[in-house]
């Protein structure tokens, strides 16, 4: 039986900071952001069975549908694009995804899930896609998707889409994760949300100067997150990424990410990653 196997990481992405410079005619918002990726994430595992034609999906901590699983749907938009040129005759495989990354936190975990799926299974199925193809099959399945395969810290642009890559510090992070539910599409159309953003650039862009204008809202929707910024400002500068509800707070070293850490209140998940500016996939891949 002929078998390969691949393991390879599905990294976490920090939003640095996150304005909305105002509405498309499509009803989008333009936005502004810089992401940068952490040496933390979920996993994948692949092992493809060139006897067998089917896929199947080990997923023993998400709880998500299978076939609602941005995995399951990368491999299904990956399986079309290849048939789409004409190659039908692709090996079964058996992706094991194995969750380190809260779900519903704003660091791109479903995202980087289905980017690492897309990525690996080119790669086992013979590189037919170049890394801008592959961004643009991603980038159906979710907004966050290109970026994970682009694997190169940048500014973003547009719905988040149009990428100037940056080297922002390399610092080290304490990220915790509130135990609140938090609804992008309720933020989205709340009336306090800041929708006028004066638009920076990839060059004058500076965390003194920008800010992430969920962070107000989400604060006032919830009070765990309000009081929990509170407690980590004593700390480090901190600030919400993405939509949230995860927020960071930065340090130039391990250590003293580690010493605020031993103050996150109990039961509350909490990690410390370090900033990277080139995404732990594409180190991988290149070794």
């Amino acid at each position: 039986m002929a078998v390969t196997t691949l393991t390879l990481p599905a990294p976490a992405k920090l939003n640095l900071f996150l304005h909305i410079t105002g509405r498309r005619p499509d009803g989008y918002h333009n936005l502004q952001t810089v992401f940068q990726f952490l040496d933390y994430g979920d996993t994948l595992k692949f092992h493809t069975d060139k006897t067998d034609g089917q896929f199947r999906l080990i997923d023993n901590s998400s709880q998500i549908p299978e076939q609602e699983n941005l995995v399951w749907k990368a491999q299904a938009a990956l399986k079309q694009a290849y048939k789409e040129k004409g190659i039908e005759q692709l090996p079964g495989c058996t992706i094991e995804l194995i969750k380190h990354l809260p779900q519903g936190a704003g660091l791109g975990g479903g995202s980087s899930n289905a980017a690492t799926a897309l990525v690996g299974l080119n790669r086992l199925w013979g590189s037919h896609f170049s890394s801008s193809e592959l961004q643009k099959i991603g980038g159906k399945l979710g907004a966050d998707v290109p970026v994970f395969i682009h694997g190169q810290a940048c500014f973003a642009e547009g719905i988040g889409d149009i990428f100037t890559d940056v080297s922002p510090p390399e610092l080290w992070y304490l990220v915790v994760k509130p135990e609140v539910s938090i609804s992008t599409a309720e933020l989205f159309s709340h009336p306090q949300l800041k929708r006028d953003c004066a638009v920076v650039s990839a060059q004058n862009w500076d965390t003194q100067n920008v800010t992430n204008v969920f962070e107000p809202v989400v604060c006032d929707l919830h009070t765990e997150v309000a009081m929990l910024r509170r407690a980590l400002l004593e700390y480090a500068p901190t600030r919400l990424t993405g939509s949230g509800a995860c927020l960071f707070s930065s340090f130039e070293t391990r250590q003293a990410a580690k010493e605020a850490q031993q103050h996150v209140p109990k039961g509350l998940r909490s990690f410390i990653a370090q900033g990277q500016n080139r995404s732990p996939l594409i180190q991988t891949l290149t070794q």
